[in-house]
């Protein structure tokens, strides 16, 4: 018999205290009842969301809500600053192009990330620009934006800031308000430790200005018309009912930990993986600026990075991911957000060395373990 561990950087693990809120008998959306759970579960997220904006969630995955930032802000023809250095930031790319706006692309190379000085150099030489269009934790390379910077400097121009923060939200530190972040889009399944479901938009009132003037097309996706239903505790289409009631749950999960040890827990386990990792000699992917969400770790020369995934799986059934696009055969990825605990991390270590050595690959057996539990010990 084999425990079954989900370890990659999306879906997570759901709590259990969760998983029995939602195994609860389906309730009707348009009752008292639904009302009532809506209104706890609004007050959570701007909590969660660190704003005093309405937060909307949708029926839709994170690239859903995504697509109604573009929608709902945006008109064809519009110039964008897209900042990429990964398969996510690709994505802005596609969904800009698709609606017919004006890319002004700022790259980087994968397991980089794109200097505030730089999207600053931008605005100047292209005053025209409506939005920026970022991630804050890049989930195909682990890399960490600096999303503070970036709004700093968008907070001088007419500029939206629009922040993809799927891989961020309940994992690392972004206080919209506090930093001035126009618009900022998540999904259920990572940090909030739900199935996936529920994406989410959160508006300023710079952003909600910018929906007035929007002629992109938009129906489901119409958050002016969304809006109207939130404030009054309603929905405007069938919402995924049990999804939400699982949502109250987490964001009680999340208060009762605090919004400040959630950061922490996270910035440990993320230490603690890339300290056991290179204890093993492998090479981190984002060395500078990584995420808290997830560690990608470069596969040893001549191993192809899916055989590590696969051994995971089939030795020790562990799910992590390998890498995205053109790092395929050469990163795995090992997620720590969510529902995540020191000895998730231990365990992850301890097969890792396993299956390294299954490969054929010198391990110094326990290295990565002692080198995380130095970093556990230090409980900072």
């Amino acid at each position: 018999m084999k425990k079954y561990q989900l370890m990659a950087p999306g879906p997570t693990p759901v709590p259990s205290e969760v998983l029995l809120a939602m195994a609860q008998p389906m309730i009707h959306h348009r009752t008292p009842q639904y009302e009532a759970l809506f209104v706890e579960v609004r007050a959570g997220l701007k909590k969660l969301f660190q704003t005093s904006a309405e937060v909307v969630p949708l029926a839709c995955s994170g690239t859903g809500a995504m697509e109604a930032a573009v929608v709902n802000t945006l008109s064809a023809g519009d110039s964008v600053a897209v900042i990429r250095a990964g398969k996510f930031g690709d994505r802005w790319l596609e969904l800009a192009r698709a609606y017919g706006l004006n890319v002004i692309d700022l790259t980087a190379p994968f397991g980089h990330t794109v200097d505030a000085s730089r999207l600053a150099d931008s605005l100047k030489t292209h005053p025209e620009v409506k939005a920026v269009l970022t991630q804050h934790s890049e989930t195909s390379t682990g890399v960490l934006h600096d999303v503070r910077a970036y709004a700093a400097v968008t907070r001088q121009h007419d500029a939206l800031l629009i922040v993809d923060a799927v891989s961020s939200l309940g994992i690392a530190d972004l206080p919209m308000d506090a930093w001035g972040v126009d618009l900022v889009v998540a999904g259920s399944q990572k940090g909030l430790m739900l199935p996936p479901g529920i994406g989410f938009c959160a508006l300023d009132e710079k952003a909600w200005r910018k929906t007035k003037t929007s002629t992109l097309p938009k129906y489901y996706f119409n958050l002016t018309d969304e809006l109207k239903f939130v404030a009054k505790n309603e929905v405007r289409f069938t919402p995924a009912v049990s999804i939400i009631v699982g949502l109250r749950e987490a964001l009680r999960l999340l208060e009762a930990e605090g919004l400040a040890n959630v950061f922490k827990r996270h910035d440990r386990l993320a230490r603690a993986t890339r300290a056991g990792v290179e204890a093993l000699g492998l090479e981190l992917f984002a060395k500078a600026t990584p995420s808290p969400a997830l560690t990608a770790v470069r596969a040893p020369a001549g191993v192809d990075s899916e055989k590590i995934v696969a051994a995971y799986s089939q030795s020790h059934n562990i799910t992590i991911a390998g890498g995205q696009g053109e790092m395929k055969s050469t990163l795995f990825r090992l997620g720590h957000m969510g529902y995540a605990a020191e000895f998730d991390t231990i365990v992850a270590l301890a097969a890792l060395e396993q299956v390294l050595a299954d490969l054929g690959q010198p391990v110094d057996f326990g290295s990565s373990v002692r080198a995380a539990q130095k970093i556990f010990v230090e409980k900072s």
